[in-house]
């Protein structure tokens, strides 16, 4: 268990008392413990991008007495202001960072650092060009805007780690100061010297031979054979695909590096009731770089949640939250949220009144403690001068105030039902990044995009049991009664284990199309899909087509198409059954198996070769889950409304959002207390259009 989750322990003596008090007070507790008991009540927490040194020390309180106004409890600063902390080189000023903390804390505000290393001052880059990030095309970055560095420069982790060490020794203990982000969503990698000798002896401390990495990237082909280390090239252009896959393990492996450079500083001086995280961009579904691999030394996950144009679509959002606290399979915190609109999209339109409200609300109901927007106040110079914020360049509410004060008030009322509660799903979605980015290098379809085939799954699912993990393929898989799998492309031997021994464990394997096709080096399986998986399944994929137009797909559970993607399959043993079959007129398809079941051990295994239109894939994933035992007291929900669960120390707490545009009602299976109304015990919800139910139900088995 992390440390920070066992310093929970340590003060455990302490929430007894500090249970009577609310979300926007301090407890009182022993000097030096306050943020401990903070962490292990598991409060909600409410929160901003502050820039302090963006502003007169003299305007500091009275955008902190609005933001204690509005239920404000947390706020992330400095990850912005290197040059601001380090004017000149060994110039430190680190008073007004510790002046803005202290006067955050006289208005009840706690502070999240971040590490300043996303921003490099100009002295550092004009004095020492060589820590400039490299482009593809060999050109160096320029200063002025930020992600300039090179994430494999030794000089620049060296400063990077002077200036993370020297903060962590000012502010490690500090009573006000909850946690770290180290630097900003990690993102460009660089394709520079420096970089390019790392990735080769990277690939020379992997393979130990080139035999061996030629015979894993089979180099006859084309005359790629390397008789030299340093003949294997860096770029980013399409390639051998056991390259292309080796450099993006190259590039997690960097970051990963860069990550430990500023973790150890932190560590050796930091309390361990501070927590360290950092913050994962790209919308939640990037991949520049492993989501498991990098956070999985951090002690919480931590990412930042925008929608762009258009309206909040609630599956995709829903998915991506699910899939950040799969990270590390527990709750999370949202770093940066929309408030309201961004600079950066087509449109960069605002979300409807209510709209801000209800993304904050599903954020918690799938697993965030912690909900900060980005930003606080507009910036009066600098890129991001038309982005979204709280308030506005003259110091006054922006009209979105008004919804955050709302929700600071039902985070208060809310905060001590939903401490120590998470989601707790039957059902999972497996990832792979090996999988994704092998996928993306030869997507055979322009159409065969993985997040929507994800979502594909993720609907009804989410429909129908309203609570889904979404874990790493290599996660453990004892607690779910059925796991899908929607393109697990690259199948290692080791992972067939795995996934072997939950079947035999009496769990239920839903394989989708392109499923194992691919091995650990990124090389076709000398099996035909599912590779290693083949006698699990009794039957194995024949041929798979690429789709220019939708064919006909049916079996016992209905009739509907296959659209993008479809794989004839055979069937190897008279234990294999037939759950789905193509129509005739459709080729090469005609008649044969779409989708397989083979019962193995005291589980079972399915594989479904195409991907069907939503309505037969509802019934298709209906018709597993209730053949797994999976179901959800809440039944089927009114269209556009939304249902999370949290769970814990005998308790039930249930979030609703109507994110459509008329009046709902639900009916609850038993009665419910309305947390954001005490005194009200309702078994029917009534919601308009963005309204928001937070229930309590006190005793559960």
């Amino acid at each position: 268990m992390m440390r920070w989750r066992r310093s929970w322990l340590a003060c455990a003596a302490l929430c007894a008392a500090a249970l009577t008090c609310t979300a926007g007070a301090r407890p009182a507790a022993a000097a030096g413990t306050t943020p401990a008991v903070h962490a292990a009540l598991g409060r909600l927490w409410l929160g901003a991008a502050w820039y302090p040194e963006q502003w007169p020390e003299s305007r500091w309180p009275k955008d902190l007495a609005l933001m204690e106004a509005a239920g404000i409890n947390v706020v992330r600063v400095d990850e912005f202001a290197w040059s601001t902390l380090e004017p000149q080189p060994g110039d430190y000023h680190f008073g007004w960072l510790a002046r803005a903390i202290a006067a955050a804390a006289r208005h009840h505000i706690y502070v999240v650092i971040g590490t300043p290393t996303d921003a490099p001052p100009v002295w550092l880059t004009n004095r020492y060009p060589q820590v400039l990030r490299i482009h593809a095309d060999g050109r160096p970055a320029q200063h002025g805007n930020r992600r300039q560095f090179s994430y494999a420069s030794p000089l620049y982790r060296k400063f990077c780690r002077d200036i993370v060490t020297r903060l962590a020794k000012r502010f490690g203990h500090n009573p006000d100061v909850i946690g770290w982000q180290i630097d900003n969503e990690y993102t460009n990698e660089s394709y520079g010297p420096a970089a390019h000798r790392q990735f080769q002896q990277w690939l020379k401390r992997r393979f130990r031979s080139l035999a061996a990495l030629n015979r894993a990237w089979t180099t006859a082909y084309w005359s790629q054979t390397y008789t030299a280390w340093n003949q294997i090239p860096l770029n980013d252009r399409p390639g051998n695909p056991g390259l292309m896959l080796a450099h993006r393990q190259f590039v997690t492996a960097t970051w990963l590096s860069y990550q430990r450079n500023q973790l150890e500083a932190l560590r050796a001086h930091i309390a361990p009731w501070q927590f360290v995280t950092t913050n994962i961009g790209g919308l939640g579904w990037s991949a520049h770089w492993n989501h498991y691999t990098i956070t999985r030394p951090l002690d919480i996950a931590a990412w930042d949640d925008y929608v762009g144009e258009g309206q909040l679509d609630f599956y995709r959002n829903g998915a991506m939250s699910d899939f950040i606290r799969g990270l590390k399979r527990q709750d999370y915190w949202v770093m940066e949220t929309q408030p309201g609109f961004v600079d950066w999209a087509p449109i960069c339109n605002s979300l409807v009144k209510g709209g801000v409200r209800a993304m904050t609300w599903e954020s918690i109901g799938h697993g965030a403690d912690a909900v900060l927007f980005w930003q606080w106040r507009s910036a009066l110079g600098g890129q991001e001068q038309y982005h979204g914020t709280l308030v506005g360049p003259d110091g006054k509410p922006e009209p979105l105030y008004a919804e955050i004060v709302r929700i600071g008030r039902e985070f208060k009322r809310a905060s001590q039902v939903i401490a120590g509660t998470t989601p707790r799903s039957q059902v999972a979605l497996l990832l792979s990044y090996a999988s994704r980015w092998a996928i993306d290098f030869q997507r055979q379809s322009v159409r065969y995009r993985q997040l929507d085939v994800l979502l594909d799954y993720y609907r009804p699912l989410e429909d129908l049991t309203h609570s889904v993990d979404i874990v790493s393929a290599r996660a453990p898989l004892q607690r779910y009664k059925i796991v899908f799998a929607p393109s697990l492309n690259v199948i290692s031997a080791k992972l067939a284990r795995h996934l072997r021994r939950y079947v035999l464990g009496g769990g239920v394997l839903v394989l989708g199309p392109r499923s194992g096709m691919k091995d650990r080096y990124n090389r076709l399986n000398v099996e035909r899909q599912p590779g290693p998986l083949v006698p699990l399944l009794g039957g194995r994929v024949q041929q798979y087509y690429a789709l220019v137009s939708r064919v006909s797909v049916s079996g016992s559970m209905g009739r509907g198409t296959g659209r993008i993607w479809a794989e004839a399959l055979t069937p190897h043993s008279s234990a294999t059954r037939v759950l789905l079959r193509y129509g005739a007129g459709n080729a090469w398809l005609s008649g044969t198996p779409a989708a397989l079941e083979h019962r193995y051990g005291r589980g079972a295994i399915i594989y479904l070769g195409t991907i069907l239109n939503r309505r037969l894939m509802h019934a298709f994933v209906a018709h597993r889950l209730a053949a797994a035992g999976v179901r959800s007291p809440f039944g089927v929900l009114p269209r556009g409304v939304e249902l999370m669960r949290r769970v814990g120390d005998g308790r039930e707490v249930v979030i609703i959002i109507n994110h459509g545009k008329r009046l709902r009602a639900v009916r609850l299976p038993y009665a419910m207390h309305d947390v954001l109304h005490p005194g009200r015990i309702l078994r029917t919800v009534r919601l308009r259009s963005q309204g928001v139910a937070v229930l309590e139900r006190p005793s559960i088995s």
